[in-house]
């Protein structure tokens, strides 16, 4: 979660997100919590639908209509201001906040983990494919986690194929790069060149501290 959030929020304390909130300019519309879920992809009127019913009467309830006009546009319709506050205040209860961490899990977390061990891949290559699926969504098209990884798969065999796990790796970093590079927004591959890409040269595929990484020019650190 640190790894993840030193690249989306230039933070490693993800806990402190679950009230961010704001239009980062790159056509999703909103982008907010712990890992960035948008109005624009569908991921944030799937987390108000849950939570809503689980908690019915909290204070985004009455903007799912609008949430679910905006889904698949960067539009605010419906939403601004009001939203904004709304979200602000929901995100300070825990139980919106365990709302967010599950949705994370369910829709991202638990499907990138569960892929990369099925693929053969340790620590390094569960964060590698998590990172992908937060940033390109769970999709199969070819700018999703499914078309980098099946474009992956095409350049080297995963280890479960009794591939070389670095040789993998290496690949799918090397699809995602050019997907990203597709995206005005996302053209800053630093979170692959300066992290990811580090871990993986220094054959650290377990994850092991201390970690030193730099996102955006900024350096972050993990201690043993």
């Amino acid at each position: 979660m640190q790894l993840v959030s030193s690249a989306e929020s230039s933070t490693l304390d993800w806990r402190a997100q679950y009230t961010y909130l704001e239009d980062i300019g790159d056509g999703r519309g909103y982008t907010g919590g712990i890992i960035g879920f948008c109005s624009g992809t569908g991921d944030m009127l799937e987390l108000v639908e849950r939570y809503t019913r689980a908690h019915p009467g909290n204070p985004l309830e009455r903007f799912l209509p609008a949430l679910r006009r905006v889904t698949g546009t960067d539009s605010h319709a419906g939403l601004g201001r009001p939203f904004v506050r709304a979200w602000h205040r929901a995100a300070r209860s825990s139980a919106f906040q365990r709302a967010q961490d599950q949705e994370r899990d369910r829709g991202y977390f638990d499907p990138a983990v569960g892929r990369a061990k099925r693929d053969g891949l340790r620590t390094l290559g569960q964060f590698v494919y998590y990172d992908a699926m937060v940033m390109h969504g769970p999709g199969h098209d070819r700018l999703s986690f499914g078309g980098i990884r099946r474009a992956a798969m095409r350049h080297a065999s995963t280890p479960a194929e009794g591939g070389s796990e670095v040789a993998f790796l290496d690949a799918f970093l090397d699809v995602r790069r050019r997907a990203m590079r597709t995206e005005a927004a996302h053209e800053d591959t630093s979170r692959i060149d300066t992290e990811q890409r580090r871990f993986l040269r220094e054959h650290n595929l377990g994850l092991r501290p201390p970690l030193t990484w730099y996102v955006y020019g900024d350096r972050f650190h993990i201690g043993a």
